[in-house]
């Protein structure tokens, strides 16, 4: 067992954030913060080889979501309501699945339960030479990530995961080698035998491709009580890129 590092604000019922592959907790603070107003107990939580939380070597979404299962007895947390993102909606569709009892809703952002060939090689790639630069400034870390990832947009994401080291460093906290070599399990469809019967929403960015139409058998396989929303004009960030939208919509569901 392990111990996440999460920030918890608000009163009120359980509503549990999990970020993407590379990303953190903080991605979801802006976000969190107006749930957090409006009658919800947040936990922005940081998965392992992530944020702040612990480096191990086993990177799968059976102990990831072990770990979701760890963090709510811990912090005695029940009825709960999971949200993820990417990565992170695989491990909330896993605990799903694994702990129906401990959830009474469930929300995913931008990833069906299909198989996804790795794809972030050019990232990893770029990251690693990152880390094993002597970084002094986050603009030099930028402008050396542009190397290899050309959008901005992407690249300000990345770097959220800079910290100072030393007072002459910056390091990246993500766990890159397990991380890298995770990315086969990252992508893995989700077992054929996990149902989820009770409230279900898939938010999907108009823009992007990870939730397409054909995939929709898929989800009510896994899902029969889902909703499908689209959010037009979004991409894969769906919720930073249309937060208004986003929030309304997940509000709406709730």
């Amino acid at each position: 067992m392990i111990k996440l590092n999460a920030t918890a604000m608000g009163e009120g019922t359980p509503f549990l954030f999990l970020h993407g592959f590379l990303g953190m907790s903080d991605n979801w603070k802006t976000l969190g913060s107006r749930f957090a107003e409006n009658g919800f107990q947040v936990h922005l939580i940081d998965q392992r080889n992530h944020g702040r939380s612990p480096h191990t070597s086993e990177m799968n979404y059976e102990v990831m979501s072990q770990d979701i299962k760890d963090y709510c007895e811990e912090n005695d947390l029940r009825n709960i309501i999971l949200l993820g993102h990417s990565m992170g909606g695989k491990v909330a569709m896993q605990f799903a699945g694994d702990f129906p009892g401990l959830l009474q809703k469930l929300i995913i952002v931008d990833i069906s339960p299909r198989y996804y060939p790795p794809h972030h090689q050019e990232i990893l790639a770029g990251l690693k030479a990152l880390d094993n630069e002597v970084i002094t400034s986050r603009g030099k870390a930028e402008d050396f990530l542009a190397k290899f990832v050309p959008d901005k947009g992407t690249r300000l994401f990345l770097l959220k995961n800079l910290y100072w080291k030393t007072k002459e460093k910056l390091a990246l906290r993500l766990n890159l080698p397990v991380l890298a070599n995770a990315t086969n399990d990252i992508g893995m469809a989700l077992s054929e035998n996990i149902r989820f019967d009770k409230p279900t929403l898939f938010i999907r960015g108009g823009n992007s491709g990870y939730i397409t139409e054909e995939d929709q058998p898929l989800i009510f396989q896994h899902f029969p009580n889902a909703k499908i929303r689209t959010i037009k004009g979004a991409g894969h960030w769906v919720h930073a890129e249309k937060m208004d939208e986003f929030y309304d919509a997940v509000l709406q569901f709730l």
